[in-house]
């Protein structure tokens, strides 16, 4: 093949370089423009930019205007869009321009934000359970206003008496603060018929080292009215006493009410058998009394153990442990 139009006429055997050969420029060949290659009638492959139209009819290329002129049609002024170079969702037929949008709630299957809502109701849940969880301490631990400790709310003015915890082991009578509250001891207890004082076992904390003796048969009971109680409330009852080395018990009623709780007359001074001098200890019951006198009995019933001298009872304020 020569250079310039030697076979079919079509672009794609047009030489574009023909105008570098005699033969090509014998036919005319001319150096390469912006519209066309180097032969006359040759296809024109490129077009300007903004030129291509979507889904009309292409309009004519316009010339560029000028440095300082009025552009011609198909040209947009200096800082306005130019209708034929636009993207091609702005055209009939271009491409969608709807976007799905990101975080949104909406649908198109875009990404969530955080679920905030669930973030704030757990937050609450967890304000709250710890707001009730301190109610609920509070009121367990709350006091009747002497720094005692209670059990609930108990506000009840009737004299009653508690289920008493074993009391510790102790060979002193004083070894529960008396906090001013009323004491006696043996010669000013009220004795049943039967029962009498004595002074012949060593150890007693009484003056003069009396105890009540005869307390081991069914019936016998000593009583004390214990005058100016200070207000109502929780108070702590103890009992002095001696067994000879074996455990007994007996029965406990404060105002005419007998306690559920029995005095337990134990040998927590671990004294030999027979032994009363190295039997002396203390045993305690928790009370709620009334403001002014009220009235204590420990007597012996039938079902107690009451082999025990009784030397001393007083109170303590508030239910001690």
């Amino acid at each position: 093949m020569t250079a310039g139009n030697n076979g079919a006429s079509t672009p794609e055997d047009e030489d574009p370089f023909g105008y570098l050969y005699e033969d090509g420029q014998a036919n005319g060949a001319q150096p390469p423009s912006s519209v066309g290659y180097g032969y006359p009638n040759s296809v024109n492959r490129t077009r300007a930019v903004g030129q291509r139209q979507y889904g009309q009819q292409q309009a004519p290329a316009a010339a560029t205007a000028p440095y300082g002129q009025v552009p011609q049609q198909g040209q947009a002024p200096y800082g306005q869009s130019n209708s034929a170079y636009a993207a091609p969702e702005t055209h009939p037929g271009g491409a969608p321009t709807t976007q799905s949008s990101y975080g949104g709630g909406g649908g198109g299957g875009g990404r969530r934000g955080p679920n905030t809502k669930g973030l704030l109701i757990g937050a609450i849940a967890v304000v709250a359970a710890v707001v009730i969880g301190i109610g609920v301490a509070m009121m367990n631990g709350d006091s009747d206003g002497d720094g005692e400790k209670t059990a609930g709310n108990e506000a009840s003015t009737t004299p009653t008496t508690s289920q008493s915890s074993a009391p510790t082991p102790s060979n002193s009578n004083s070894a529960a603060s008396k906090d001013d509250l009323p004491t006696t001891d043996a010669k000013a207890l009220r004795l049943s018929p039967g029962m009498t004082t004595a002074t012949d076992v060593k150890g007693a904390k009484a003056d003069g080292g009396a105890y009540v003796t005869g307390f081991n048969q069914v019936g016998a009971s000593v009583t004390w009215s214990a005058n100016s109680i200070p207000k109502d409330g929780k108070y702590t009852l103890y009992v002095g006493y001696s067994v000879p080395g074996k455990d007994a018990n007996a029965t406990l009623s404060v105002n005419g009410t007998t306690s559920s709780a029995p005095v337990k007359l134990k040998n927590y001074a671990n004294a030999p058998e027979g032994d009363y001098a190295k039997g002396w200890t203390q045993t305690y019951n928790y009370v709620q009394l009334n403001k002014g006198t009220n009235t204590f009995k420990v007597s012996c019933e039938q079902g107690d153990q009451c082999d025990a001298l009784v030397d001393q009872l007083w109170l303590v304020k508030g239910w001690v442990e």
